[in-house]
């Protein structure tokens, strides 16, 4: 097993959805499977305009040959692995690449070394009293030094699986990307302690195999929270908002929704709703 990079451009010509499957040619397949069982970071190319860089951390459950195209494969995504950064990790900090262990990191599948793994996890996940900070530089020293030193993995892939710590890094990710904005009511709200009002749903809830990703968010207020996990509301693949027939008060629902009756959604595309998470939730709530 080893850690390793995915790298991934919206819009390319290859089947991927990150939470879910990342398909690539064959090429690639020896590396892949050296992958299995461990975790990989996601990263969009230098070149791409406003590249975000590194922006989640998953896990590779397992290979499988695509089953749509000869000479693909499909790496699938452990369920609940999926973990997106916020802040994002650039591709540089202060003139020095955050990858430094791979003299030519451009091929879309390679390893990554144990301290590359490290610092861009520490740089992307919200701070945590069991992370130990990669602005330590006896913590850097060591792990050049020890390439798997247990005291330090050890809390840090606990902390990957940690629902608690799960959740606060779904939160901020989502929030950053909706800048705190309820995506229904249009709704910004702080209280008096600088806390936001609106909260970070799952539009395919955990429990149901939906992934910690922000395409599988939305920030949401206290009340379109509720209408939405209970399917009072849902949203189109194009992203109006609709009101279930079963709801006794349609005027009142109405009400909360902003003005134009669409979906308010982060300005970058890639942080918008996915349709397939967004058809699971229509599906399961039985939507005509």
């Amino acid at each position: 097993m080893a850690f390793g990079v995915f790298m991934h451009k919206d819009g390319s010509i290859y089947d991927d959805i990150p939470e879910v499957h990342y398909q690539f040619p064959k090429i690639y397949l020896g590396r892949a499977q050296q992958m299995v069982g461990d975790w990989i970071v996601y990263r969009e190319p230098v070149k791409l305009p406003q590249s975000k860089g590194f922006f989640a951390v998953a896990k590779v459950e397992r290979i499988i040959p695509d089953p749509e195209i000869a000479d693909r494969y499909r790496a699938v995504i452990e369920p609940g692995s999926y973990l997106p950064f916020e802040p994002t990790v650039p591709h540089m900090i202060d003139g020095a690449p955050v990858e430094r262990d791979l003299a030519n990191a451009q091929a879309s599948v390679r390893p990554l070394s144990h301290s590359d793994f490290y610092r861009i996890i520490t740089l992307g996940l919200p701070d945590d009293d069991t992370l130990p900070r990669i602005d330590d530089p006896e913590m850097e020293t060591r792990f050049r030094e020890e390439q798997t030193p247990f005291e330090i993995e050890r809390p840090l892939i606990q902390s990957l699986v940690s629902r608690p710590f799960r959740d606060k890094a779904f939160r901020r990710a989502v929030l950053r990307a909706y800048d705190g904005r309820c995506a229904v009511t249009g709704w910004r709200l702080v209280n008096g302690g600088g806390r936001l009002e609106a909260e970070a749903a799952h539009i395919r809830p955990v429990e149901h195999g939906g992934p910690d990703s922000i395409r599988n968010g939305l920030a949401l207020s206290g009340t379109a929270h509720w209408m939405f996990d209970r399917g009072l509301i849902c949203i189109s693949d194009d992203h109006d908002i609709m009101i279930h027939r079963k709801v006794n008060d349609r005027d009142g629902v109405g009400a909360l929704i902003n003005k134009d009756g669409r979906l308010i959604v982060p300005d970058r595309k890639a942080d918008r709703p996915h349709p397939h998470f967004l058809r699971w939730h229509r599906e399961h709530h039985n939507f005509a």
